[in-house]
């Protein structure tokens, strides 16, 4: 994935759909979330443990198909193991991106994502990536 792809990806994305959402603001998942919402950004928190409560102002689901609208990226805070689940869903909800944060890493997600025609990001961070390309919103 080259830098430009990235840049259009974070251009052409409006819902993000995050999941492994955190309601603890130490955490990495709250502190994006509440970033990339201030960036204009539609995110959309999935969690089980807090679905059906609000997050940051915007409503918890539990899993992504329980979400009752279009989303463009899959934003993934859980850990590498976890992402060939939620890639399926992604691909199961017509996502375009699926993105893999800071560590998470995982080749048969990333096949199997871009195999169904998927955008993968891995291993990166939009809250670093976002005013790096200098694409932030002031």
């Amino acid at each position: 994935m080259t830098e430009q792809e990235i840049k259009t990806i974070l251009q052409q994305v409006k819902s993000i759909a995050l999941v492994g959402a955190s309601d603890k603001p130490h955490r990495a998942s709250y502190g994006v979330m509440a970033y990339l919402l201030s960036q204009g950004y539609q995110v959309i928190p999935v969690s089980p443990k807090l679905a059906g409560q609000k997050l940051l102002e915007q409503k918890v689901y539990a899993t992504l198909a329980d979400i009752p609208q279009p989303i463009d990226m899959v934003d993934v805070f859980r850990n590498s193991e976890a992402a060939f689940g939620v890639a399926e869903e992604a691909i199961a909800i017509k996502a375009k991106v699926l993105w893999l944060q800071l560590g998470v890493i995982n080749e048969e997600a990333e096949k199997l994502a871009t195999e169904a025609g998927l955008k993968v990001v891995m291993d990166r961070c939009p809250k670093i990536d976002i005013p790096r390309l200098g694409l932030e919103k002031a």
